[in-house]
């Protein structure tokens, strides 16, 4: 411009590396004859940041505003990155997000991330995950790996996972969550909500959706959605309001006839009981399709709830 050379971007497409080894032009070449259509990919020198000469360029994006991105955003970054701009990344992540992150990323990046962090931050980052998803990444690593990890975890976070390692990873025990909300029998609606709000297992439980009735046994009575719950009068007996004629399933039922019933009844979560009627778990709706449809796809889904 105006006799000047203006950087623009970086390429960082085939071409550009074929230009770096001295053969762009018999490439192009190559891909005329082919009619092959030039692949290009030219970042904005805008969004990146060139920093010294022995470290590779990085985005230029703050770590708040990276946090701030949704977890399947920062996951898909984080793919498409180099390994060694992605280490950087990840070290910048606070644990929270990182756990987050790590539960919208395929099975090998979760290894090769754990497997990169140092053992006490990557139990920390267990802790942060979902029972059933720190089950499943912990089922890929290692036993020994596994089982170091394990101990560095607080001893509640280690419990739930090893109930989790300790059924089929394609039953319905190894699937499900133990993070659901539950009340005990005989109170009024308005009662089930102040229960609720001081319930630290309903705090935990990010997708809640359905409320589930327990006798002091802990055997499943009944359950009510949070809509439902919400919308009747305080005073009405919750009795009068659950649905007890149940949809459930044992802790071995197969994954896919989990995913039938959940299809079947339009379920967004299906309790798991034992022999005895005892509430262990609930088989959320997205680990329950993940029997019929790929991870990776499945990740890329709208959340329901």
């Amino acid at each position: 411009v105006g006799g000047h050379l203006c950087l623009v971007g970086a390429d960082v497409g085939t071409m550009g590396l074929l230009r770096r080894l001295g053969v762009e032009r018999p490439a192009r070449v190559l891909f005329v004859a082919l009619r092959r259509q030039v692949p290009e990919a030219v970042i904005p020198w805008e969004n990146v940041a060139p920093l010294q000469a022995d470290e590779p360029i990085r985005l230029r994006v703050s770590r708040e505003r990276i946090g701030k991105l949704h977890p399947a955003d920062i996951a898909a970054i984080v793919s498409d990155l180099d390994w060694r701009t992605g280490q950087a990344l990840i070290e910048a992540l606070d644990d929270e997000t990182l756990a987050d992150t790590l539960e919208e990323s395929p099975s090998d990046l979760q290894v090769a991330v754990v497997n990169f962090l140092e053992p006490e931050r990557a139990a920390d980052i267990l802790e942060e995950m979902g029972p059933d998803e720190a089950a499943d990444l912990l089922a890929d690593l290692p036993d020994e790996t596994s089982r170091h990890l394990l101990e560095l975890m607080e001893d509640e976070d280690a419990a739930d996972v090893r109930r989790l390692l300790a059924y089929p990873e394609d039953s319905a025990g190894g699937i499900m969550t133990t993070e659901f909300a539950t009340v005990p029998e005989g109170l009024t609606a308005g009662q089930a909500l102040d229960y609720l709000r001081q319930s630290e297992a309903a705090r935990e439980d990010e997708a809640l959706y359905y409320v589930y009735v327990t006798d002091r046994a802990g055997r499943l009575r009944g359950v009510v959605s949070l809509r439902d719950l919400v919308m009747c009068a305080p005073d009405m007996p919750l009795a009068d309001v659950i649905e007890s004629d149940l949809v459930t399933v044992n802790l071995y039922t197969p994954q896919h006839d989990v995913a039938h019933l959940v299809a079947k009844y339009d379920l967004l979560a299906v309790p798991v009981v034992d022999e005895k009627g005892i509430l262990h778990g609930i088989v959320t709706v997205d680990d329950a399709i993940d029997a019929f449809i790929p991870t990776a796809w499945k990740k890329r889904l709208p959340r329901f709830f």
